[in-house]
């Protein structure tokens, strides 16, 4: 999916703030707290409604979100770039402004993201082995997100950018079926 130019415009603005020296807020606390904010915008479809039509003043929508900041004891940057998304009917794109400020912050801070996908759950000690590994390969500090996918005999494969590392029985398979149509 890709994430559109005004996703992009607000979690740059927020990455600014919240990696600048002296900031009060961590960039993973701030990621934090805007996903609890989102959890309960998800929760509850009279809410997403109120804060996305233009029929309710902006002030009334303040007021709302306002009240859920101090519910939810969000620091002060999350409460005012919240604001800011009310003022600029942005709150609809919360979601994906989340998921954007997510990888600018990673790309900033010299991670790169890997999707990973096995068979079966990976154990801890699988897991470390799996980082280290794809540390070496990029030369970057990893963050892997997992998942299981069913389709895979046994394995993994893993996505770093538009890089596929396929270790996945799978794979090995075609590879090992491609050499042999190759060699006779």
């Amino acid at each position: 999916m890709t994430l559109s130019a005004v996703a992009s415009r607000y979690a740059n603005a927020l990455a600014d703030v919240v990696t600048a020296g002296g900031s009060a807020l961590r960039p993973q606390d701030a990621v934090a707290q805007l996903r609890a904010f989102e959890a309960v915008l998800r929760s509850s479809p009279e809410l997403q409604n109120a804060l996305i039509t233009p029929a309710v003043p902006v002030g009334r929508k303040r007021a709302v979100v306002g009240r859920l900041v101090d519910l939810l004891k969000l620091s002060p940057i999350a409460r005012n770039f919240l604001f800011i998304l009310i003022d600029r009917r942005r709150i609809a794109s919360l979601a994906e402004i989340i998921q954007s400020f997510e990888e600018i912050v990673d790309e900033r801070l010299g991670f790169a993201r890997a999707e990973v996908a096995s068979a079966r759950e990976l154990t801890e000690p699988q897991r470390i082995a799996l980082n280290a590994q794809l540390e070496k390969l990029t030369g970057k500090r990893i963050r892997m997100r997992f998942a299981v996918d069913e389709a895979l005999i046994g394995g993994v494969v893993a996505r770093i950018g538009s890089t596929v590392y396929d270790g996945s029985l799978r794979g090995q398979l075609a590879s090992l079926e491609h050499r042999l149509g190759t060699e006779g």
